[in-house]
């Protein structure tokens, strides 16, 4: 097995510089919050690349640090008053541009136009007072030297291109005047209006009903064949996982447990976290009697992080390993397959045998 670093490089690979094929890299993120209380270790020590055309699957429950990390990529931390109370190191690789160390002028040049992101409540994250024509307008000129006219018909353009009825006379509607699907859509004509390379989407599909969700995806999906984008996809629901992922990426406690091919994981995944994960997703695909697993206890506090592996206070096989060494070391991630990692210290033989014997079954 290749042995990772703490930037999440395998050991003796150059930690510095984009991967040749990636179009997003991501090496040793921190993201820490001070507070009264202590320091909040939202991200702490993220790493994962990311090519065109390709989507990432960052999954996790509440609090895992999955929306801090891809608002670290939009350089959103570094906004107004915030920027004063976060601390940030590792680096960002946005097609050869570094972003934790540029300047703010130069990432908010590149936000909008090379990269984009779709908010999980579009009616909070849009204006109330303002038409939604006119704020996609305003997105769009931002980045063009273009007439109010013509920005205004690139508008028009995407709100039919996201499947908008009548968009030349929703164009001039508010927010507020919208169905959720179409604040949604709305919101992601916006964030495509300047055909950025890497979308990012914070659970768009959360607050809406099934019917809509399955639209929402296919047009993510439709969207980015269509531009060739790459995707980041923020979300605790493993059927949207399922429906559209390349890649995923799990996360608990700031940190990554489990990474690789989503059909891989899916069939074979390797952390006891995941297997908590897929345990307490509903099937529809087949009859179960069994109920559904929930993952015992609580997430944990990203102020005190417990020592050793951050899920063993969770995890009914922390006391296999023998030397209490669940509690005392943190494990790194190693590769179990190909582009396929883990951060557990169960043996390979005793995943395995979990895995086959009593988790999958029960699935």
């Amino acid at each position: 097995m290749t042995e990772l670093s703490q930037t999440g490089a395998a050991v003796g690979e150059p930690t510095t510089g984009a991967a040749p094929d990636a179009f997003l890299e991501v090496r040793d993120l921190k993201v820490h919050f001070p507070t009264d209380d202590g320091v909040v270790k939202s991200v702490d020590g993220l790493s994962f690349s990311l090519e065109k055309g390709r989507t990432l699957a960052i999954v996790g429950e509440s609090g895992s640090g999955k929306s801090v990390t891809s608002q670290a990529i939009m350089g959103l931390h570094r906004l107004g008053t915030r920027g004063k109370n976060v601390r940030m190191s590792g680096e960002i690789w946005l097609d050869g541009k570094e972003l934790v160390s540029a300047a703010p002028d130069e990432v908010r040049k590149l936000r909008g136009r090379e990269m984009a992101m779709i908010f999980q409540d579009p009616l909070s994250a849009m204006h109330p007072y303002y038409k939604v024509g006119d704020q996609i307008v305003e997105a769009y000129r931002v980045h063009h030297k273009v007439g109010r006219k013509e920005a205004r018909k690139r508008a028009v353009e995407m709100l039919d291109r996201v499947g908008i009825p009548e968009p030349a006379k929703r164009v001039d509607s508010y927010p507020h005047e919208f169905s959720g699907g179409m604040r949604q859509r709305a919101m992601i004509a916006m964030a495509l209006v300047n055909n950025p390379e890497l979308l990012i989407a914070d659970e768009p599909t959360t607050a809406l009903d099934v019917t809509v969700q399955a639209q929402i995806l296919d047009l993510i999906r439709d969207l980015q064949k269509e531009f060739g984008s790459a995707v980041i996809m923020i979300t605790h629901d493993l059927g949207v996982v399922a429906e559209i992922a390349d890649e995923v990426l799990v996360m608990y406690g700031g940190r990554c447990v489990e990474r690789g091919p989503a059909a891989e994981v899916f069939e074979t995944p390797q952390h006891p976290y995941t297997w908590g994960l897929l345990g307490s997703m509903p099937r529809i695909d087949r009859e179960t009697s069994e109920r559904l697993i929930p993952v015992k206890g609580q997430p944990p506090s990203l102020i005190n992080v417990p020592s050793g592996c951050a899920f063993h206070p969770r995890c009914p096989y922390a006391d296999i390993p023998k030397g209490n060494v669940t509690r005392t070391v943190r494990p790194e991630l190693e590769q179990v397959g190909t582009g396929h990692w883990s951060a557990c210290h169960l043996s390979a033989e005793d995943r395995t045998r979990i895995w086959t014997e009593e988790i999958a079954p029960k699935l």
